[in-house]
């Protein structure tokens, strides 16, 4: 039984280490629904089942392979969640700390975020990708409700560059550069596991949203808690409920994540390449409030 005195996530950490003994990643990367494709491309993996981490559940969604992957992608050293973890799978919003600190204990200078997420833009279709620029929190509960951990960060926390200025502007060259279409909005983060009413999504459209999605803002609020720049790109599966007439269901989000996997991957792996470029420290130098 764990010491009440040994944080979780540090823990987490040094079981991680253990598997991969002298591995120090400078990315984290959390891969979303149908995008966990990406870490089997990883030099060196080390991949460690989340039944495996103390602390971690079971991730019991189709399309999470549910491990923590440890390797090197175009030459540089990363973490990949392979899987996450939902409010809707009926974890707590605490759960979501534990992986976001895990990523903080092992010294990634930087967090990237993909998801799968339904367009509320008509001409930002399935296969598309989207850069995260703000969110609306929807979920009615956010993982910082509680006493405050002072040894992560402050009690209270700005999130007016939550997703950082610097990262999103080296998403957009990259994928200008790469003949990527890249669009850029605000991600509406909903509770699930349901699909939303077409009376919802009129609403969120006059609110501002761009998308909707039912993950990434938990992980946001705990990595800029901890002092983490996030970056965070939506693969766009689906348009929503009430501007396309074909039926929502998960193996619909399956196959659009399956159409913008090739696209994301490339920009991913450029994204990647360009922290090998900087050399030690440039991305956290350049984050807002880090």
């Amino acid at each position: 039984m764990t010491h009440p005195s040994v944080d979780p996530a540090r823990l987490a950490a040094d079981v991680l280490r253990e598997h991969a003994p002298g591995f120090a990643p400078r990315l984290g990367i959390v891969l979303g629904s149908g995008l966990g494709g990406l870490a089997d491309a990883l030099d060196g993996a080390v991949a460690v089942p989340y039944a495996e981490i103390p602390g971690f559940p079971t991730s019991t969604v189709a399309g999470h392979a549910g491990r923590f992957v440890l390797g090197t992608l175009e030459g540089v050293p990363v973490a990949c969640m392979q899987g996450r973890f939902h409010l809707y799978e009926g974890h707590p919003p605490a759960v979501i700390k534990l992986p976001v600190r895990t990523f903080a204990a092992l010294g990634v200078e930087a967090l990237l975020l993909t998801n799968a997420a339904g367009s509320l833009r008509p001409e930002v279709g399935p296969g598309r990708l989207m850069i995260i620029a703000d969110h609306l929190n929807w979920m009615w509960t956010n993982p910082l409700v509680g006493p405050n951990d002072d040894a992560w960060g402050e009690r209270f926390v700005g999130l007016e560059d939550a997703y950082d200025p610097g990262l999103r502007a080296r998403l957009r060259a990259l994928a200008a550069d790469l003949g990527i279409p890249l669009a850029e909005g605000v991600y509406c983060a909903l509770l699930g596991p349901l699909f939303e009413t077409p009376a919802e999504i009129r609403a969120y459209r006059v609110l501002g949203a761009d998308a909707v999605g039912m993950s990434t803002v938990p992980e946001v609020i705990v990595a800029r808690h901890a002092g983490i720049p996030v970056a965070a790109i939506s693969a766009i599966t689906n348009l929503a409920v009430g501007l396309s007439a074909e039926p929502i269901d998960h193996e619909q989000t399956l196959r659009g994540a399956a159409l913008a996997a090739s696209d994301l991957t490339r920009l991913v792996r450029a994204f990647v390449a360009s922290f090998a470029a900087d050399g030690d420290g440039a991305p956290r130098a350049a984050a807002s409030g880090a």
